[in-house]
């Protein structure tokens, strides 16, 4: 056993192997492929990723244009500019042709609350957009093609299929259709780009990335939590908003490798039980994933593969390829 890691519960550990086993078999008929071992870790990390700046700066970028497009199109039925798209130069090395957001539409919401907590995090999420081109200038990555729709085989019905959110080889799922399902689709990705904005800041060399991606990190944790604590706060009436969350979670789980770290959101059992609005470490610390990770997340396969899942051809840059589990 390693110094940064906790001994594990035979229980919890029975369970989690029990878990992993389920989304081998559940995860096979959508092409995605899972690890099997399991164990309890806490921060800090020491972390394997070896890029420079520029990388990391335009990988949070490219996790940006995904989150902005979902949330700006879910709040007011429009993406970003085309302007907000493009790449900063011709020369850069790799694939770097803009692509587009497809498939999203402006939810009906029913509550004015999830629909101002939306239209806020849009907002914040567009700017972060707007922050990283300008900080990266002419080594600004364009947008990748980013599937948002509802199709039986698009990337929301793929995810939420595989964890049982959704049952039937052609069942879909659409995340614009109420705000429940709006609140389960930002879940699924809210706390990636918090993993991964935790991952790449201790890795910057300029202090300057450093302060301005950890207020980034910070803004997108507030958003996270806000997701998290209407979907616990709803789930008191509707507890299928917690199961269902729960199970996302098991399906990031499945997907970013062998440590099983991530967390959903139901109340803790016991005498006095707690809700889980902020997924940590042990010590009260958020949790980071690698870039490889959260690409087998985004990308829906635990292999070490180039595309898929939320992003059909890929991402631009030169961080591109998830991890092999």
């Amino acid at each position: 056993m390693t110094d940064d890691q906790l001994p594990i519960d035979p229980l919890m550990a029975e369970r989690a192997s029990e878990r992993r086993q389920f989304f081998r078999t559940a995860l096979g008929a959508a092409a995605v492929t899972v690890a099997g071992a399991a164990a309890l870790t806490v921060g800090p990390r020491a972390f394997a990723d070896t890029s420079n700046d520029v990388d990391f700066l335009n990988f949070a970028l490219q996790l940006k244009y995904l989150e902005a497009q979902f949330y700006n199109f879910a709040a007011f039925g429009t993406g970003l500019p085309a302007g907000q798209i493009t790449a900063g130069s011709t020369t850069l090395t790799g694939t770097n042709v803009a692509g587009a957001a497809t498939g999203a539409r402006q939810v009906s919401f029913t509550d004015p609350v999830v629909a101002q907590i939306a239209g806020e995090i849009a907002l914040e999420s567009a700017a972060h957009v707007a922050w990283l081109r300008t900080e990266l200038g002419a080594n600004t990555y364009a947008q990748p093609a980013i599937d948002l729709g509802t199709a039986a085989t698009g990337a929301f019905s793929t995810a939420m299929r595989a964890a049982t959110v959704i049952s039937g080889a052609s069942a879909t799922f659409d995340p614009y259709a109420s705000d429940g399902n709006f609140l389960l689709a930002a879940f699924l990705l809210a706390d990636i780009g918090v993993t991964a904005l935790r991952n790449a800041s201790p890795l910057l060399a300029d202090t300057g990335h450093v302060e301005v991606l950890d207020g980034a990190m910070i803004t997108d944790a507030y958003h996270s939590a806000a997701i998290r604590a209407l979907l616990y706060a709803k789930g008191a009436t509707t507890a299928s908003l917690r199961t269902n969350a729960d199970l996302i979670s098991n399906l990031r789980d499945a997907l970013d490798g062998t440590t099983d770290d991530d967390q959903g959101i139901s109340p803790t059992t016991g005498t006095n039980p707690v809700s889980n609005v902020v997924p940590t470490y042990a010590d009260g610390t958020v949790y980071a994933r690698g870039a490889g990770n959260v690409l087998n997340i985004l990308f829906l396969n635990s292999a070490q593969v180039t595309k898929g899942g939320f992003f059909p051809s890929g991402v631009n840059g030169t961080v591109t390829t998830s991890t092999a589990n």
